[in-house]
């Protein structure tokens, strides 16, 4: 079946992409109003997008057309902000954070999470989450619709000790961070528990199936 993205609607395109690009990591983002007031708020079209410089990338939908979500704002005024990942423990806490509040609201207080100082940025990061990967706003590419794309370059990262295999070789025992992914719909989500293993195949090996089945 075809879709074409020229004529179907926006709304029918959304539902297209966040049905089939699953299961997409989740980008729990803490930032920081120029009043200081603190923001938390997930996003799914969230991924890293290069290790050398480290960036990870957000795509921040609007709240309503002609007005930007809270995060888009913070982050375009105060470009420092945080990612922490979300586990399974945190999976109800990171859904009461997602409610549209006003900026007023703390978010953090109503889901009974607990901020803490981040090493280099100003805003804090969750201590419930696993991971929290501390950003500097690299580059926004403002989007149609009150949209925005955040480019954001990664200065620091804390995983949870119990997590860390070998410091010195930053081996991570990434199961034991149970974490969750976005699946479809509006409240579908997928653990990362079922997983296989898949070695990567090299030239050698390739050619000596090919000759082998020969």
């Amino acid at each position: 079946m075809l879709f074409d993205f020229d004529r179907i609607s926006a709304e029918n395109r959304y539902k297209l992409l966040v049905s089939t690009v699953v299961p997409r990591p989740i980008a729990w983002v803490v930032s920081v109003d120029l009043e200081g007031r603190v923001n938390a708020a997930p996003f799914s079209f969230f991924n890293a997008v290069s290790g050398d410089p480290p960036i990870i990338v957000i795509g921040v939908g609007g709240r309503e057309p002609g007005v930007s979500k809270d995060t888009a704002v913070n982050i375009r005024n105060t470009p420092e902000f945080v990612v922490n990942l979300v586990s399974m423990a945190c999976a109800e806490p990171m859904n009461v954070t997602a409610i549209e509040w006003g900026p007023e609201v703390r978010e953090l207080e109503e889901a009974g999470l607990t901020p803490v100082s981040s090493a280099k940025v100003k805003p804090p990061r969750i201590a419930e989450s696993p991971v929290a990967l501390e950003c500097i706003k690299h580059v926004t590419v403002e989007l149609p619709g009150d949209r925005s794309v955040v480019f954001g370059r990664v200065v620091a990262m804390h995983v949870q000790d119990d997590a860390v295999l070998d410091v010195a070789k930053c081996y991570i025992d990434t199961p034991k961070l149970d974490l969750i992914g976005r699946m479809h719909g509006r409240g579908w989500y997928t653990r990362t528990r079922d997983r296989f293993e898949m070695p990567r195949i090299t030239v050698d090996e390739w050619e000596r199936r090919a000759k082998a089945a020969e």
